[in-house]
């Protein structure tokens, strides 16, 4: 593990996957009226445990860049509390829920994020 890993912990990696998230909620917020479409959402907690368990592959254009890790995670199809006539599963009200929720916890890692990175400049000034 190297510095950059050990200062900025899982933090990148949540980003990823929270990134991730915000586009197949967005995608089942699109197709509310489609026809069939069956809402996807990808279980940030297991996300996480399986972005931690790999080993780290760094792929990135440099050494000293960061590895976010993969981008593709196991996305999982919900489960509609009420069917629709149409068979689409989305249900706005619970996707705009998720939304924001997935929205608050994406500024928190940033805002620790940036803690961590003004922290370390601070100490690399000598302040």
């Amino acid at each position: 593990m190297n510095v950059i890993e050990q200062e900025f912990g899982v933090s990148p990696q949540a980003l990823s996957i929270r990134s991730q998230r915000f586009e197949l909620i967005s995608a089942n917020l699109a197709n509310a009226d489609t026809p069939g479409y069956k809402a996807r959402d990808i279980e940030f907690s297991d996300a996480l445990a399986r972005e931690m368990e790999q080993p780290a592959s760094h792929s990135t254009a440099h050494p000293m860049h960061i590895d976010i890790g993969s981008a593709g995670q196991e996305v999982m199809y919900r489960l509609p509390f009420q069917a629709s006539l149409d068979g689409n599963s989305v249900e706005t009200q619970q996707e705009h829920a998720a939304f924001m929720d997935n929205a608050i916890r994406y500024q928190a890692s940033l805002n620790f994020l940036d803690g961590r990175i003004k922290t370390l400049m601070l100490a690399l000034r000598g302040e």
